[in-house]
């Protein structure tokens, strides 16, 4: 009997074979040698997972494909007879493992063999392959986030830079250079850097810059806005409310009332905020020298996305004109005129990685009024009256957080409504500029920017010379200390004058403002400012300085107790056009 029919015969018989008894003994040595060839062979695809009852143990998921799977798949599943052996009858078909309950029955290929091709292996609770796959999920939970693909300094600089600085809002401004001395300006630097007139300062300097936040307004919650209201009266002396030279000038009891209105939205995104302010000056001893004063500004941002950004903004100015000015130069008036400005501006900035590019268009228009004189006439200034259309292009290069420089390409229009004006010359001009600076963040202790450039004007009439004048323009805050500010500024313009033979006036100015806290409800701002006026074409020059000293106390959060004091001196070849004037006022703020 061979050995073939040996090992029938004792299966049938119920005993095992010679050959079985020595399989348990083979295994040790076999399998070390084909388990981790068959893991080489798709490490990814086995999966071993506990057998069903009756299954006979463990049991391997087939390969994805290849033939030496097959063969090692099929070496578990069925004994080769051995060398020598005469048996050549067919093997039977390979043993396909048993399924699960709950399974999808096998495959079957043609001929009603079961099929080779592998399966999916099914995951069940507590066995290997699940275990892994929760252990997978887990990781991807905790793993650390993707790395950003963009630089790492965009984040700070977008933050401190690329908020629009108020040298980028294409500021108006009312062409009148001598109407009083300028401090430094709550809206700097507009298109060719023309600037607010300089009666602003009869309001004194702006707000302190930081307030202990024990005293600091909480404002009014409105929806997803907050509402900063304030008004202020305040009484005191104007030795000289007419602003005039000499003996003309003559004192009166000064009262002024001051509202105002911040207010900023809460949104997540993008942001709309404002200030508005309106005083009036009343003099009850000189009631000719009683006048308004208003200005303000509205702004929104919309944030399309992380690179694009747009910006648009309405503001408007209301003051009035010196009746001794060079330009009205109306002394027996009996009030002073008024002057408006209104305009708007919109603007898109485009960052590219490091390099940003903005791009502004603003219009704005510019009224007076005429002058009444004590004779009953009255002195018509509507040929003053103008447009003004402007745009900015800046690109800027983030160097550092700290610093970012720009180059800005300026240019604009004035067209007035009457061709002509009073003295027969056209004053319509077109103005050009170009200028360099750089945007600071230094440490968060100097912050803002500054410029310097030229400007080139030309004018329609062949009579009215071209201006070239420098462009310089600064607005830095620096904190010297928590109790201690420093605020700089300084504005150069081509200011449109009536003057006859004269085509402009060239306005340079300059201020600076220190605020100190004394305690953390009393703090003191000492400011000055220097004005120049040096206008083209005749022999006009004036120079102005002015000086504030102003105390606040804080009782409360919602009540101050402010004092006030300001003097202001322009010096003109003009004799009627030069004044000198000390103004003092306490009064009481209620900022709810």
């Amino acid at each position: 009997m061979t050995d073939a029919e040996e090992q029938r015969d004792v299966g049938r018989a119920g005993v095992p074979s010679p050959r079985a008894a020595r399989l348990p003994a083979l295994l040790p040595v076999v399998l070390p040698v084909l388990i981790p060839a068959l893991l080489a062979a798709a490490p990814a695809r086995a999966q071993l997972r506990p057998s069903d009852a009756g299954s006979g143990g463990l049991r391997y998921a087939e390969p994805a494909d290849g033939a030496a799977d097959d063969a090692a798949v099929s070496g578990l599943s069925r004994a080769r007879p051995p060398q020598g052996s005469s048996d050549r009858r067919p093997l039977p078909p390979l043993a396909t493992p048993r399924a699960a309950p709950g399974d999808a029955d096998p495959p079957v290929e043609a001929g009603g063999l079961p099929s080779l091709r592998p399966r999916a292996p099914v995951l069940r609770p507590g066995g290997v392959g699940a275990s892994a796959q929760s252990l997978s999920a887990l990781l991807k939970r905790r793993a650390a986030p993707p790395r950003r693909a963009t630089l790492p300094t965009r984040r700070a600089v977008r933050e401190i830079v690329q908020v629009p600085s108020p040298a980028a809002r294409l500021t108006p401004v009312v062409q009148n250079p001598v109407s009083g001395v300028p401090l430094a300006q709550p809206l700097p630097s507009p298109i060719l850097g023309l600037i607010t007139p300089g009666s602003l300062l009869a309001n004194g300097l702006r707000r302190p810059i930081a307030t202990d936040d024990a005293y600091a307004p909480l404002g009014i919650k409105l929806g997803s806005f907050t509402l900063l209201p304030a008004f202020t009266q305040s009484l005191g002396y104007d030795t000289n409310p007419d602003q005039l030279a000499g003996r003309g000038a003559r004192g009166s009891v000064a009262s002024r009332s001051e509202a105002e209105l911040a207010f900023r939205s809460d949104w997540s995104a993008s942001e709309l905020a404002g200030e508005l302010r309106g005083s009036y000056l009343e003099y009850p001893q000189n009631e000719a020298a009683s006048r308004p004063n208003a200005v303000g500004a509205v702004r929104l941002r919309v944030d399309v996305n992380r690179d694009l950004r747009l910006d648009a903004e309405g503001r408007f100015l209301v003051d009035s004109q010196r009746t001794s000015s060079a330009d009205l130069q109306a002394s027996n008036a009996t009030s002073r005129p008024l002057i408006a400005s209104y305009g708007a501006s919109l603007g898109a900035t485009q960052a590219f990685n490091r390099l940003s590019v903005s791009l502004r268009g603003s219009v704005d228009r510019f009224t007076f009024d005429d002058a009444q004189l004590a004779d009953g006439t009255r002195l018509v200034q509507s040929d003053r009256n103008q447009n003004q259309y402007g745009l900015r292009l800046r690109a800027a290069y983030e160097l550092s957080p700290t610093i970012s420089p720009f180059v800005d390409l300026l240019a604009d229009t004035r067209i007035y409504d009457l061709v002509r004006d009073t003295n027969g010359l056209r004053r319509d001009s077109d103005g050009v500029g170009i200028a360099a600076g750089a945007t600071f963040a230094l440490a968060r202790t100097v912050t803002g920017e500054i410029s310097a450039g030229l400007q080139h004007r030309t004018y329609v009439d062949p009579s009215l010379r071209d201006i070239n004048a420098p462009l310089l323009n600064a607005a830095l805050v620096w904190s010297v200390s928590p109790l201690t500010s420093v605020r700089l500024g300084a504005v150069t313009s081509v200011t449109e004058t009536t003057v006859a033979g004269s085509s402009g006036a060239v306005t340079e100015t300059a201020s600076l403002e220190v605020q100190h806290d004394l305690l953390r409800n009393l703090s003191i701002t000492l400011g000055g400012a220097y004005l120049q006026n040096t206008y083209q074409g005749v022999r006009i020059n004036e120079t102005g300085f002015s000086a504030t000293a102003r105390a606040d106390y804080r009782f409360t959060r919602w009540l101050t107790l402010r004092g006030t004091y300001i003097y202001q001196q322009i010096d003109s070849t003009v004799p009627s056009a030069s004044f000198r004037d000390h103004t003092f006022l306490l009064g009481l703020r209620v900022n709810p």
